[in-house]
This record gives C-alpha cells, sequence and structure tokens, in this order.
C-alpha cells in the first residue's frame, strides 16, 4: 500500500452517515499516475445513480505534468464499480427522501484505486449545533482528566 489518502473533510460536517461502502473506480492511466502523485480533490464530489450503474461526479483529478496531449478532463464523471446487488441495495436507500452518495475517502488497495461512499443524510443547523456541543464537552472532560494524571 502506498500510503496515500485523500480525504473529503466537508462529509463529516454536513452528512449524518447510515452506511459506508467502498468501490472500485474506472480510471485512465494519466489519472492513475495524477492520484499516485498526490494529485486528486474530493471537494463538490457526488455520486449518482445512472440507468443502473453509480458514476462520480466533480472528483478533480490534476492533469499529470507529464502527460501528452492524450491527458485526462480533470473533472470528468467517471463510473464507479459496485455489484448488481450493491447497486440495488444502494438505489432503495437513495430513494429515500433526504439521502445521498458522497465520497468519502479515496486511497490505493493492493495496487488499485478505491473509493469509500457513504449514504448519507444531510445535517440540520441544529445537528451541527449538537455535534459542536458535544466535541466541546468532551474537550473540557479530556482536559480535566490530563490535569488529574498530572498532579
Amino acid at each position: 500500500m502506498s500510503g496515500i489518502e485523500i480525504h473529503n473533510r466537508k462529509a463529516g460536517r454536513d452528512y449524518q452517515f447510515l452506511e459506508k461502502i467502498e468501490a472500485g473506480i474506472a480510471l485512465s492511466g494519466t489519472e492513475v499516475k495524477s492520484l499516485r502523485a498526490g494529485g486528486g480533490n474530493f471537494n463538490d464530489a457526488f455520486a449518482r445513480i445512472e440507468q443502473g450503474e453509480v458514476w462520480l461526479y466533480h472528483f478533480y483529478i490534476a492533469p499529470y505534468d507529464k502527460g501528452n496531449r492524450e491527458n485526462h478532463e480533470p473533472r470528468r464523471k467517471r463510473k464507479l464499480l459496485f455489484h448488481f446487488r450493491e447497486i440495488k441495495k444502494l438505489h432503495q436507500q437513495v430513494s429515500q427522501l433526504g439521502r445521498t452518495l458522497v465520497p468519502l475517502k479515496g486511497y490505493f488497495k493492493n495496487g488499485r484505486f478505491k473509493v469509500l461512499i457513504g449514504v448519507g443524510k444531510g445535517k440540520t443547523h441544529g445537528d451541527k449545533r449538537q455535534d459542536l456541543k458535544k466535541r466541546d464537552v468532551q474537550r473540557q472532560i479530556d482536559r480535566t482528566l490530563a490535569g488529574r494524571m498530572r498532579g
């Protein structure tokens, strides 16, 4: 494993995830080389099921710097590779109101690039506020425990 990971930082803030599933992705040669060089970004990326196939939109892969005229389009839609049963299950989950497919993480596994997709439900303003309160309380607890261990 090469250790290169691409994270979608906004995903955890904006969505509550009900399920996560790993998918392969169909890439061209220059896209793989660019990803190995660390040239990927999930900002504004999302997945959609169309005609029995899952497609990833707005996943930015930087043009390969040593590429020629055959270099790839940086924001083209890319096919995600799932088994038929997985697509059927995802379609059932996404067909419920307010649920969407969000890419969470991209990484190399056994020489192949994989994308972790989450079935997310959008958080409301109140949900986000609740998360901030929980985080603040946890930090306060951690500080208190750290102070007791020193003293």
